[in-house]
Formats: C-alpha cells, structure tokens, sequence
C-alpha cells in the first residue's frame, strides 16, 4: 500500500494524540484518532482513560456527519463489546468511506476482526501506516497481551564511581532535584513500581507520583497512581512506613507464611501475595511479573538498589535501564551499581546505550537490554 503525504501528516498527528494518553490509559493501550473529509482535518480524538469513550467515538462525537470521511487510527478499531460498545460498528454506522490503522490490535478478542467486520461492510481499510511508532507508543501493552510479561524498566541512581549507597544502606539522595524530577516521570508511565524493603528500611520511600512535579498542567486532571509493589522475602515492612499512609493499592510479595505480620500489615492496608521463591529464599521475580501482567500492568518500573538490580537483570526481565549518575564519590565501601559475581571478562555483558542526556547537574544513561543477560 502506497500511502499519501496527507496519509503521514493524519497518521503522524494521530499520535501525538494517542500520547496524551501515556499517563492515565492503563491497562488499555495509548489511542489517537484523527477524522478527514475531502483531505481537511474535521475532527479528532484520544482515549484518556479505561472505561471512557474510546479514540473513534471521542473523535466522531465532535461532527455531525461522517459520511464518505477518511478516519487515521493508531491500533485496529474493537470489534468487542467491553466497558464500551465496538468502535468499529460505530465507523461503520457513520457511514465512513476509509479506515486507515497503524497496527493490528494483538488482542484476541480482535485481533483482526475489527479489520474483517469493516471491510465486510464495504469500507476501504489500510493497515501499517507508522505502525513502528505506534507499537513503540504502546510497547507494554503489545508485551502483555502477546507474551504475558509487562515492559520492564529498571531505574538505578548511582555515583561517578559507580556506587549506589553507602555500606551502611543509606542513600538519599545521590542525584538531585531535576533527576528525581525526571524519575516521576518514569513513574508516571508505569502501572506499577516494584522495589525491594530495604529501601523502605533505610529511606522510607513513598513511591508516589507528583505530577505537579514534572507536568503541572496535569495535577488537576484525571490522574492513577501507579500500583506500588515492595519485595519483602521475610515481611520486614515496618507498619509505620510511610508507603502506606499515601492512600493506594500497596502489594507486599513474599514466600513466608506468618500470620501475625499478615495481620499487622493487612490492618493498615497491605495486600499480602505470597510467591513461590526462587530457589534462594527469596520471591521468584519471573512469577511476580507473571502476576503483574495479569492484573493489567503493561508497564513496570523497577526502582532498584544493587542486590534487586542484579537480580532482575540475571532473570532476564529487564527492557530498558535508566541510571541517574551523579558527579560524585561516595568510596570504595559504598554499595555497588549491581550486585552481580564476575571472575572472568568473558562473562561481561554488553550494553546498547541509546540515549546518554544532562539532566541538572547528573546524566541519564539510557540503556537498552539486547539479548538475553541472564546466565553469566
């Protein structure tokens, strides 16, 4: 299919409409809609958030007639009936002439139907406009619903010299102010954030998004808190952390079995999920993100010191990795960046950085996984 340059500027304006979505959508993919007649824009639309209207009836709400119109979405009209009744019966009762979509919806339960029911309504459907972008767009929820594994990724904070806490555990704050202004963000992306207890022991962290932190226009608007996961092997969680005083779903995984501190942490509203462990006496990270992805996380941010950074890393989930360097020393007995034994160099693991920034006065390393890291 050879598309126009009308086709790229309605497609390409499609999602930048589908990205105001990256914050509140989940579990439902990011989705921009854009409508034409006689080659002019006339109407368009994004789905904000789960159980809203979707990006084709947002954006058809807005004329009165669609008759013989063009309509540019990024992912495959529904042709199910969920929270909202199928988008793509509604093209078909407004009368549209042409569909064109960036990517098949993975879904099964379209997965190609939404497609099928169109055309056999006699509307002229074209598939694979900017379908790369608008899978990047939406890289967690293909992850999910293709493999049963939300995106990953794994957040670090480290000095120059690569340490990140001293030998005692403490470790706020190694980057400043812009850099943990840039993590929000991060967390503003993910449905849920996973770090280990000792972070709450040592900087009795809250885990929460403030978006008037790095987008003010958005703190009166429609707004989820990522669901916050602490690994906690043998429920050391103090009841008094701050986590839970903040309000939202706070998971405690284990592999213990012990009623009194279930009961503690149950009262003041800790949801206690036991795992299987791994081999270690400590919660299997392959079935946390297994269960995860199962409750609808498309994307998941690992906020990690060495010891969990070295674990997800070897268990081969992690997608990407963002780590905050800081221009400075904290000594040879401070914490190191990963907690993973090498004797050998032929054991190193190879890194694609694809994006190295200032942010204030530290650097994000953008990082992105390869090939399978695990089994050093």
């Amino acid at each position: 299919m050879i598309f126009s340059d009308t086709d790229r500027e309605m497609m390409a304006l499609a999602l930048q409409l589908a990205e105001r979505g990256r914050y509140t959508t989940s579990p439902n993919p990011r989705v921009g809609c854009v409508i034409t007649q006689n080659d002019k824009l006339v109407a368009e639309g994004w789905h904000v958030r789960a159980g809203s209207g979707h990006a084709e009836v947002n954006a058809l709400a807005q004329i009165d007639n669609a008759t013989d119109a063009t309509v540019y979405v990024t992912l495959e009209p529904c042709s199910h009936s969920g929270r909202t009744p199928p988008c793509a019966d509604k093209l078909i009762d407004a009368n549209v002439a042409r569909v064109v979509v960036a990517i098949v919806d993975p879904n099964p339960v379209v997965a190609g139907q939404g497609i099928a029911r169109l055309r056999d309504a006699g509307i002229q459907v074209d598939v694979g406009l900017m379908a790369e972008q608008a899978a990047d767009l939406n890289k967690g929820f293909m992850r999910r619903i293709s493999g049963g594994l939300p995106w990953v990724r794994l957040k670090s904070a480290s000095s120059l010299d690569g340490r990140t806490a001293m030998a005692s555990g403490e470790s706020q704050w190694i980057t400043g102010p812009a850099a943990r202004q840039d993590v929000q963000r991060l967390r503003a992306e993910s449905c849920a954030i996973v770090s280990g207890v000792d972070t709450i022991l040592y900087d009795n962290a809250l885990f929460t998004v403030r978006p008037e932190a790095f987008a003010p226009e958005l703190k009166d608007q429609y707004w989820r808190q990522p669901l916050r996961v602490i690994l906690d092997s043998n429920l050391r969680t103090p009841v008094d952390a701050k986590l839970f005083s903040e309000g939202g779903e706070v998971i405690i995984a284990t592999v213990v079995s012990d009623p009194e501190r279930y009961v503690a942490l149950t009262a003041v509203g800790a949801i206690i999920l036991c795992l299987a462990d791994d081999g270690n006496g400590r919660v299997s990270l392959p079935a946390l993100m297994r269960y995860l992805a199962d409750r609808g996380c498309n994307d998941v941010l690992v906020e990690a010191g060495a010891t969990l950074a070295g674990s997800v890393l070897r268990a081969d989930l992690v997608d990407e990795w963002f780590v905050y360097m800081a221009p400075s020393l904290m000594g040879s007995a401070g914490r190191p960046l990963v907690e993973w034994p090498m004797s050998k160099m032929a054991g190193q693991q190879s890194l694609e950085i694809i994006d190295i920034r200032a942010v204030g006065k530290d650097w994000r390393i953008h990082c992105r996984i390869p090939a399978l890291i695990g089994g050093a």
